[in-house]
């Protein structure tokens, strides 16, 4: 039986053969081609017009700073998606807010509010922000920095948890005092933006925590909640293993944990950023279940809670993946770039902007929300003919 990725490949190169055979002809190509060129251009409508809205009416010109009542995370997410859109290092707006990320740089290396309890997550998402604006080599002791203070929140022996420990090679926000798969995958983007290798200690030990939290028994979780899994939620991800286990999306009348389309998508990313190859069965699984659940209307298992943090976790994952398509349930092949463009383009308010009616996790602000959804198409570029 072929693995999904195989599938997809397979299915891809049919695309192609089709289009190829109709050259002289018009027909399949024609079409193919029209709807490539549609799907260009409502990129570069709605991209611009997210760029102009964070750079004319997102920014606050005072300190460069967006949404700085919610830490600078945002301020980070908002210039990383700008540079992600070509706007350069140079430009006037980008410069200040990188210099009001340098202001929260702290001697351990955090990049953090002041009382933050979003340590891990502020720091990780300012990192692979620095990383992208590193022209000349200028943020690499920031870099290096940050990643070293975020391999010391990683839950691990130096906290007193050895590896058989739920909270193994985890990482949290540091108000529940436990670690998730939330924080776990922006840590492991972190690493690897800094540069990370693939097998290193901390995204191995990373690794160890990511297959606990998936709907998956075996060998590397023996948890009670994978003994009554469902077959729907099966090779899907939860939030965390830690005690019994906690997801967002409900449990099962026989006591399993509801798997998720967010945190499935960040696990599988995890894995492919731990060097796990698509035939493991864990990516397998976590694939399956993507194909089972392939949909952009909602975050699946979540409907509209956590609608963009989605998006942009789904584009990203599929971009490492090396995907063009994703097979459904029904052996359906679709386009996820030319998908997730057509639904982003139908979401977008007239200023530009996005948010999510869904104000859960702070998806009513507008400068995170349309930093998500920027962030989410930079990974659906056209490519340069």
């Amino acid at each position: 039986m072929l693995s999904p990725f195989k599938k997809l490949a397979q299915l891809t190169k049919v695309t192609l053969l089709v289009a190829v055979c109709f050259v002289t002809g018009g027909g399949v190509e024609a079409q193919v081609i029209a709807n490539s060129n549609e799907t260009t251009q409502q990129w570069q409508k709605i991209s611009k017009a997210g760029v102009r809205y964070l750079l004319e009416l997102g920014q606050d010109r005072e300190d460069g700073s967006y949404s700085k009542q919610l830490g600078p995370a945002v301020t980070a997410m908002c210039t990383r998606a700008l540079l992600d859109h070509g706007i350069p290092v140079t430009h006037p707006q980008v410069k200040k807010s990188l210099t009001f990320l340098e202001s929260v740089v702290k001697p351990d290396g955090g990049i953090y509010a002041p009382e933050s309890t979003l340590k891990n997550y502020e720091t990780s998402v300012s990192l692979m922000c620095f990383s992208k604006a590193n022209v000349d080599g200028k943020y690499d002791e920031t870099i290096q920095n940050a990643a070293k203070f975020l391999k010391g929140l990683q839950w691990d022996e130096g906290e007193g948890h050895e590896v058989t420990s739920g909270f193994y090679g985890g990482q949290g926000y540091g108000s529940h005092k436990r670690p998730d798969a939330s924080n776990t995958q922006f840590f492991m983007d972190a690493l690897k933006a800094a540069g990370e290798d693939t097998d290193s200690e901390a995204i191995q030990k990373a690794l160890i925590f990511m297959s606990r939290c998936q709907n998956l028994p075996s060998e590397h979780n023996t948890a009670k909640f994978t003994q009554v899994v469902s077959a729907d939620d099966h090779g899907g991800f939860i939030y965390s293993p830690v005690g019994e286990g906690e997801t967002k999306a409900g449990e099962t009348p026989e006591g399993g944990l509801r798997s998720y389309a967010s945190m499935t998508y960040a696990g599988l990313k995890s894995m492919l950023h731990a060097g796990l190859s698509k035939d493991d069965m864990r990516v397998k699984a976590a694939m399956d279940w993507i194909s089972r659940h392939y949909d952009l209307k909602t975050n699946p298992g979540m409907g509209s809670q956590g609608l963009f943090y989605y998006y942009h976790t789904f584009a990203k994952t599929l971009a490492t993946a090396d995907l063009t398509e994703v097979t459904d349930a029904d052996g359906k092949a679709h386009d996820w770039k030319a998908d997730l463009v057509s639904t982003l383009a139908d979401q977008q308010a007239e200023d530009g902007s996005w948010t999510n009616a869904s104000d859960r996790w702070y998806e009513g602000d507008p400068n995170l929300v349309t930093s998500y959804a920027l962030l989410a198409l930079a990974y659906c570029q056209p490519e340069s003919n």
